[in-house]
């Protein structure tokens, strides 16, 4: 029997994979993650519907197709465009009409009750917001989207989930696997990584620790005390998050603006940021997705100050349709 596109990328992918996972955790680690890691692959792609998979072997045919000449993106929220997800869909063609190929849609992914940093912090990553429609809305917008040559693109934050996400939720009622999804530290130690950490909002959230008393100690919340810090440093944290992004580019996300990735790995001494982990965390999901999904663009946010961003190669920028500009003046970066 020929192998399947999916087991020969896996094949030829999955060294890559396996070698950002032992950077992260190492190989006695990786022993027992490899298997859970290999089965999520598998069940996702499994599942990719049959246009979405047609996308995948065009694009891998067309490597730079996101660098084409014609690639414009827009930019714009559900709600004022166009009221929902359905609405949008009805307006397509004027976004054809305009020579979009790449629609950025702002705080789609259902957001906290309350104040959720302009829905940066997320109660479930797998639903939209209620009021703008249905995860069943957004795969038919995607596959109109699709037939206008359109991707579509959507946030994705990986530093923290909102408080009232299931698994901040779980880890509130006890459960010690969602409560070892998030950094937790007594008084002593969280006052140790503060000495070196800077304030993002000193005025309005200063510190980067939040007493929470039903998690029995001090929550890392880099943001807003409704942010909790993912803990990148648990493999099932990893798990997790490939598991969501896979799922979600098999409702026809073709891009995610990957945010705040520069804060992803904690090290005690230093400002945790721009980590060189947080590199290979983003390789690893890089990864997972050519082994899946390959037709699914990852943009980087460059967050921290632009002396910090770590210098862009000629090839990279000739790629991206930079070349002859300031290699760090930029606040994104495509990751392919």
């Amino acid at each position: 029997m020929t192998p399947s596109s999916t087991e020969r990328r896996l094949e030829a992918l999955a060294p890559c994979l396996k070698r950002q996972l032992e950077r992260l955790y190492g190989a006695d680690r990786l022993a027992a993650l490899w298997p859970r890691m290999e089965r999520i692959l598998r069940d996702r792609a499994a599942e990719r519907p049959d246009a979405l998979a047609a996308l995948d072997t065009a694009r891998l045919a067309d490597p730079d197709w996101f660098v084409a000449p014609d690639m414009l993106g827009y930019s714009t929220y559900v709600d004022r465009f166009a009221g929902t997800v359905d609405g949008l869909t009805e307006r397509v063609d004027h976004l054809e009409s305009l020579g979009v190929r790449y629609l950025h849609l702002l705080a789609l992914l259902k957001a906290r009750a309350g104040d959720s940093d302009g829905g940066f912090a997320v109660a479930d990553y797998l639903a939209i917001e209620p009021r703008l429609g249905t995860m069943a809305d957004v795969e038919r917008l995607a596959a109109r989207l699709r037939a206008g040559r359109i991707s579509l693109c959507v946030d994705l934050a990986l530093n923290h989930t909102a408080d009232d996400h299931p698994w901040a939720k779980a880890a509130q009622a006890g459960d010690p696997h969602y409560r070892a999804f998030y950094h937790v530290l007594g008084d002593d130690e969280a006052q140790a990584y503060e000495a070196a950490l800077p304030e993002v909002f000193p005025t309005t959230a200063p510190g980067n620790f939040t007493a929470v008393p039903a998690m029995g100690g001090q929550v890392w919340t880099t943001f807003y005390p409704f942010q909790w810090d993912l803990n990148w440093s648990n493999p099932e944290v990893m798990l997790a998050i490939v598991d969501t992004m896979l799922r979600l580019a098999n409702h026809g996300f073709e891009a995610f603006r990957l945010d705040l990735i520069a804060f992803l790995w904690k090290q005690l001494g230093t400002d945790c940021r721009n980590r060189p982990e947080a590199h290979f965390i983003v390789r690893a999901l890089r990864a997972a997705l050519d082994i899946v999904a390959p037709a699914t663009l990852l943009k980087a946010e460059a967050i921290v100050p632009t002396a910090l961003v770590p210098p862009i190669s000629a090839r990279t920028r000739a790629r991206t349709g930079m070349a002859g500009s300031n290699p760090n003046a930029i606040s994104s970066t495509i990751i392919r």
